[in-house]
C-alpha cells in the first residue's frame, strides 16, 4: 500500500486534496476541496472524482488518480453518510442542497 491508498476517505466524504502543480520551473501545492462523488477502476488505474461548488454557483469536478505522485496529501474535512455508491445526482442540485449528502 502506498501513502494515498490508505483510504482515509470514501464516497460522500468532504475532503481536501493537496495537488502539486508545475508552473515553468516552480512547483506549488494547490488545494482542491469538495465531496467525493465516485470511485472507479482498480489497481493502478483507480481514480476518484471530487466535486465542489465554485463561486457563482456552478459545479467543478476533478478526477484524481489514487496512486498519482502529484498528490501531496488527502485530508478528511467531514464524514458523509451516503445511501448510494456514486453520488452523480449532486450534479443536478443547486445551492446548499448540492453540498449536503
Amino acid at each position: 500500500m502506498t501513502k494515498n491508498e490508505n483510504k482515509a476517505y470514501k464516497v460522500g466524504d468532504t475532503i481536501t486534496v493537496y495537488y502539486k502543480v508545475k508552473e515553468g520551473e516552480k512547483v506549488r501545492i494547490q488545494p482542491f476541496s469538495g465531496i467525493v462523488i465516485a470511485e472507479k477502476g482498480r489497481g493502478v488505474s483507480k481514480t476518484f472524482t471530487v466535486r465542489r461548488v465554485a463561486p457563482g454557483g456552478f459545479g467543478v469536478e476533478r478526477i484524481f488518480p489514487v496512486l498519482s505522485p502529484n498528490i501531496e496529501k488527502i485530508e478528511l474535512v467531514e464524514k458523509g453518510y451516503p445511501r448510494r455508491a456514486n453520488l452523480y445526482y449532486l450534479r443536478h442540485r443547486v445551492g446548499k442542497e448540492a453540498v449536503t449528502v
